[in-house]
């Protein structure tokens, strides 16, 4: 069994057995609500660009799947050229500009989970002082 509800049985319910989850085909966007939002996004710029099919306008069996949303990107790497400053620094930088002298100051995605754990290898682990004696009382 998985740990979390990974996709949908036959009858549509949410389910951790992934024997019913790969015989009804109908997985869960890997990554929770940030892998949902992720397969929404590439879901509606494919059928856009396309002109093909939404994932839910596809009807099921192998004879059926035509009208597809496919996409091609293609990069040229030569262009991605090591720099003092990495166009992903360069983004976070100007994102955090407005807002560098407010207390909380704007922070990118995972930003403070990483400062977080930081702070936390160097001080440790904060606990809430009534948790803490709970704990001690159990030992």
């Amino acid at each position: 069994m998985l740990p979390v509800e990974g996709g949908f049985d036959h009858a549509g319910n949410l389910t951790r057995d992934p024997a019913a989850i790969e015989a009804s085909q109908r997985p869960l966007p890997i990554g929770y609500w940030k892998g949902s939002g992720l397969a929404l996004m590439l879901d509606i710029v494919a059928a856009t660009l396309s002109g093909g099919r939404a994932t839910f306008q596809i009807e099921a069996g192998p004879e059926r799947e035509t009208c597809l949303s496919q996409v091609f990107i293609a990069i040229d790497a030569s262009r991605v050229a090591d720099s003092e400053m990495s166009v992903a620094d360069q983004v976070i930088a100007h994102l955090q500009l407005p807002l560098k002298s407010a207390a909380e100051g704007v922070h990118y995605p995972g930003e403070r989970v990483l400062l977080t754990r930081q702070e936390n290898m160097l001080k440790g682990v904060p606990v809430e002082p009534e948790i803490w004696r709970e704990i001690q009382q159990m030992l």
